[in-house]
């Protein structure tokens, strides 16, 4: 089966699944968004909702971020992973905004210049508050996407090229999101059997579904 029959077959289990996937981290705008996401690097989502509750009450905006010491952001924040590198991060990041105008643009290269945020967090935003095509891919989507044959690289960069190859474009925002949900039920990393997958089980080479079934 070539790869762009195998991601429509993929798609339309994906749509039956998850047909109006929400964003899985809480925020109230463009700007908390941005944050949460940056916070999620190496951390749960789950986590990284446990803590933004306190931490937007006391700055849900550039301008109050910016009024933090980044010792008190770390006081909000240490409970997710690299929270000393994020608690700058924030900082810096707050500052920046504001010497732009204070604003979050749907602008790529200003988004990838801010302090903490890479290509996958300002693809989020870009997809989730601004409605530009994206498809932002973490590890979870990395691995899924080499699960089901539709990438074979070793980088993100690249499965995010395949990906958008396979998928039209009009279906990526919500194809990275039902990619992750499906990924938490039913296509865990560790423990996963292939051949009870609902789509490992037909979309899987035999190679790949031996060597997970070994681990």
């Amino acid at each position: 089966m070539r790869r762009i029959e195998k991601a429509e077959r993929i798609g339309e289990i994906l749509d039956d699944l998850y047909p109006k996937p929400p964003i899985p981290l809480d925020h109230v705008n463009p700007y908390t968004l941005l944050v949460a996401v940056a916070l999620s690097a190496q951390t749960t989502d789950k986590k990284v909702n446990e803590v933004t509750p306190a931490l937007f009450a006391a700055a849900s905006t550039p301008e109050e971020m910016a009024a933090l010491h980044p010792d008190k952001i770390l006081e909000y924040i240490r409970q997710v992973g690299l929270a000393p590198t994020k608690a700058r991060n924030l900082s810096t990041m707050a500052h920046q905004i504001l010497e732009d105008g204070g604003e979050i643009r749907p602008d790529w290269e200003f988004l990838e210049s801010l302090a903490g945020v890479g290509h996958k967090t300002a693809s989020v935003v870009m997809a989730a508050c601004f409605d530009v095509p994206a498809f932002p891919v973490d590890t979870h989507i990395h691995r899924l996407a080499a699960r089901w044959g539709l990438s074979n690289d070793t980088t993100v960069q690249r499965t995010e090229k395949d990906l958008k190859a396979v998928f039209p474009k009009e279906t990526w925002n919500k194809r990275h999101l039902q990619v992750i949900f499906f990924g938490r039920e039913y296509c865990p990393a560790r423990n996963h059997d292939l051949l009870d997958c609902p789509i490992c089980s037909w979309a899987a080479t035999k190679k790949r579904i031996a060597a997970e079934a070994k681990q």
